[in-house]
Parts: structure tokens; sequence; C-alpha cells
């Protein structure tokens, strides 16, 4: 690699001098000079050459000297390392030069072989900047990318740690969140791009905001769709409690995101969410041109199928018994012994619950009901019928209450 130096010094015979004693290295083309006779010529020549590593300059020069030039290239907030060259009686304004961002000094009359163990010096200094601006220019470029789906804070661990995402996966304890605003086809269809885009965007954002707020991983947006893990890429050994947590944030955005377009006459449907909690390989699994965080296992097939388990059962939040098991002081009700698609045995299922709303008499009401369906209490069709008469609004109560209705004696739920 060339290094460009630029000699700045009035006197007429030092460009010859200098030439000579790198001949080799200039004929190897490992350095290039090029000269001005003062501050003023320098910063042309700078100008129409931006490839300049390093600056050796002379101190005292007609029309502008050393130190003037310095200022100047700092203000221009040039990153040159620059050499000053001057006489020991000139010491004062040495000092004064490498105050004002010199790297290194010699002394006239110039003993070469210093100067050139001064030039290896300040080279290596170069590079040594140029692999720092490298770096730090490369993990700006991580943080912009990993910004898109991770939290800020986590964004920030994983640039600085390349080696946490690299190719390939590892098995992980996480939990898996899905996310579906019904009814999204039939939005786009309908509605026009000029109104779907700024709804959409709003939308996602607000989503991913309240899963970065809670540390979750962002790894899938398709249409409206989420897809979050908690547990990775970093251990968090509360990821249950996290995406319990996320889930009830979630919902509460999208109510009230959809009462919001309601009143700008935009009818959305509800967003569903189903998450679990098990062991997931977990990785980049782009190959080296594309980063595609991703997940795959049995946890999240289950996750997403208890999200889609949502419609069927009137809930807007679905999840697992394993992952209120593990999510600490866990609030919600029981929905059932769910039998997914692809699965021998049922899965107990439960709906959230924030705090109020689990200690109301009416939860209360339907954890009675759901413990006679549990004992095959006949005494459950009419607990049930009473739930749904003092709440019609209550969709899990009134689908227990069909199944009832229609002879279904257990909890068991095909799906």
């Amino acid at each position: 690699m060339s290094t460009s130096i630029l000699v700045v010094d009035d006197e007429p015979d030092l460009e010859r001098l200098l030439v000579q004693k790198f001949r080799r290295q200039i004929r190897d083309s490992t350095l290039r000079f090029l000269f001005a006779r003062d501050g003023v010529e320098a910063l042309a020549v700078l100008a129409a050459n931006q490839d300049v590593d390093m600056v050796l300059s002379d101190i005292n020069m007609p029309r502008m000297d050393g130190l003037s030039l310095l200022a100047k290239l700092q203000e221009r907030d040039a990153e040159l390392s620059t050499i000053i060259v001057s006489a020991y009686s000139d010491m004062a304004n040495i000092r004064t030069a490498m105050n004002r961002g010199a790297y290194d000094f010699v002394t006239k009359p110039i003993d070469f072989p210093d100067l050139e163990a001064t030039i290896v010096k300040t080279i290596h200094h170069v590079e040594a900047l140029r692999e720092a601006q490298r770096r730090q220019s490369a993990a700006e470029q991580a943080r912009a990318s990993l910004s898109r789906y991770f939290s800020p804070n986590l964004a920030e661990r994983l640039a600085s740690s390349a080696e946490t995402l690299d190719l390939g996966g590892t098995r992980r304890e996480v939990a898996s969140l899905f996310t579906d605003l019904t009814g999204f086809t039939t939005l786009v269809e309908t509605i026009e791009p000029s109104v779907l885009g700024p709804l959409v965007n709003d939308y996602i954002v607000g989503m991913t905001d309240i899963v970065f707020a809670h540390d979750g991983t962002v790894a899938k947006i398709i249409g409206d769709a989420l897809h979050v893990l908690f547990g990775a890429p970093a251990d968090q050994p509360d990821h249950a409690g996290r995406a319990v947590a996320c889930s009830l944030a979630l919902d509460a955005f999208a109510r009230s995101f959809r009462e919001d377009w309601s009143r700008k006459g935009i009818i959305l449907g509800d967003t569903r969410i189903g998450a679990h909690a098990g062991t997931a390989v977990v990785g980049n699994f782009g190959g080296a041109r594309f980063f595609d965080y991703s997940a795959y296992g049995d946890t999240i097939n289950v996750a997403a199928r208890l999200e889609v388990a949502n419609k069927t059962l009137g809930t807007r939040i679905c999840v697992s018994g394993s992952l209120a098991t593990k999510a600490q002081d866990f609030r919600g009700r029981p929905v059932g012994d769910l039998l997914l698609r692809g699965r021998a045995e049922p899965i107990r299922a439960f709906e959230p619950l924030d705090a109020a709303i689990y200690a109301s008499a009416e939860t209360q009401a339907y954890m009675e009901a759901f413990g006679k369906l549990e004992a095959r209490d006949h005494g459950a069709l009419a607990s049930f019928a009473a739930l749904v008469g003092r709440n019609a609004e209550d969709r899990l109560a009134s689908f227990h209450l069909k199944r009832l209705l229609n002879g279904e004696t257990t909890t068991i739920i095909t799906l």
C-alpha cells in the first residue's frame, strides 16, 4: 500500500534530497511525495489530492507558516498526521505545533535515518487510526442494521460482539410470540394506498416499539404480522415473564390503535397474539449475503398455532401452560387443553389478564365455572350460561357455553 506525504518547505534543495534518499521506496510505490513551498500552496495541493496521508511541514515559511497551516488543518477537520520540521532553537514553536495537533517532529539539519524512522512510526499511527475508523464505521452500520430487529440496548451489545450472530444456530430456551391483525388482506384490497401506508407504518412502529421496550427481538415482520423472540440472541432468565408482559402491552396498544382508526372511518379487526416457551434452534440463517435471524423448532410452531387458535376460542391472547408456569406471578384464566394440529397430546392454554381484571368478580366466576367443567360437573353449563348472561361480550365464556350445549363435557378442545 502506498503512503502519500505532502512536504511543505521553502528550501529549494529539500525536494531533491528527499527524492534521492527515498528513491527505493518511491520506485517500489510504497511512498509518494508531493511538495509545496508554503501553507497556502499546501492547502491547494491537499484540495487536489484527497489521498494524502501525512504532512511534513517546516514552521518558518513565507505567506503562511507551519503553525498557521496546522490551524487551518484543524479548521478543516482534516484527519492528517503532521510531522513538524524545525531547528532545536525553535523549540517554543515546536511545542506550540504539538499542542495544535502535530503528531511528531524532527529537527534541522535533517537526520534522514531519524526522518525515515519517524515516517515509519507515523505510517503505523495512520494505519491504526484508519483501522479504528473502519471498526467504528462497521459498528455503526451493524447498529443501524441490528436496530431494525433488536431493542437499542441489545443492538449496542450485539454490534460490539459480532460473534453472537455468527452464521448457524444454537439451541436455547426462548419464548416465542406471534401477532396477526385479523382482516388485513381484506383491508389491503379495500382502502387506498395513501391511507394504507400510514396505517401499516404506524401500527408496525407502535408494535415494535413495545417489543423493544420489553427487550424482545423482532425475528420477522410479514405484512402486519410479527414474530418476536425473548431469550435470544442474549440470555434472558425472565424471558417468559417478558413475553407475557409484552403480550398484554401489545394487546392494549392494538385496541387503542383500532379505536383511533375507527374514529377515522377505518374498521380494523382484532390483533391476535399467541406465545409459547421452550427450546428452539436460533441463529442467523441468511448465509453470507443476507441477515436473517430466525428460530426453528416445535416451540415456534406451537406459538404460531396458539395465535391462530384465538380465532376459534374468541380470545385475543392465548399462551401455553409452559409459558404461564415459567412466568413469575402469572395471572390468567385457563382456556382449556388444546389439541393442536400435528400434536398427539393436548397442551393447557391460558388467557393472560392484567391484575385488575384477574381480581374481578367476573374472572373469579369464570374460574369456578371452568373448575366445574374440569370436574365434569353438570353445573358447568348453568355457570357458563350465567356468565354469558351477565356479559355477552365474554367470547371465551360463550365459546365454552356453545361447546357444552353441543354435548362436549371435557376441557379438551380439538383445533
